[in-house]
């Protein structure tokens, strides 16, 4: 039985290539591109949840005031990094159903576009 076109290893393999392009890209970029004075996390890791992590962690693992200072820079920096690998990873999704829809007829989208629904709603 033949394979479905996207699982061709030259497919996965460009895909994967993609996805660790831009996470290095994203890793870059926020180490060298966003200084911490102008370091802005997303809406998703607002200042409130940041405070209240971290004054847990620097009672619960009663840190000194250089460890909170450092690891607030840690958390703020991996989630950054998360939102950019998040972005990234809708961006690859979007690309993917693009090129999906492109092949297919009229009544296997609206298939398609159910069980993308489907698999949305289960996550």
């Amino acid at each position: 039985m033949p394979r479905a076109p996207w699982q061709s290893p030259s497919i996965l393999f460009t895909l994967c290539c993609v996805f660790l392009a831009g996470a290095a890209t994203g890793a870059v970029t926020m180490r060298f591109g966003f200084p911490p004075e102008k370091h802005k996390p997303g809406l998703a890791w607002n200042e409130a949840g940041r405070e209240y992590s971290l004054q847990k962690f620097k009672k619960e693992l009663n840190l000194t005031p250089g460890q909170t200072d450092e690891f607030a820079r840690i958390i703020d920096d991996f989630m950054t990094y998360y939102q950019f690998a998040q972005a990234q990873m809708e961006d690859v999704r979007a690309t993917g159903k693009g090129k999906i829809m492109k092949i297919l007829r009229e009544d296997q989208k609206e298939k398609f576009e159910k069980m993308m629904g489907e698999a949305n709603a289960k996550r």
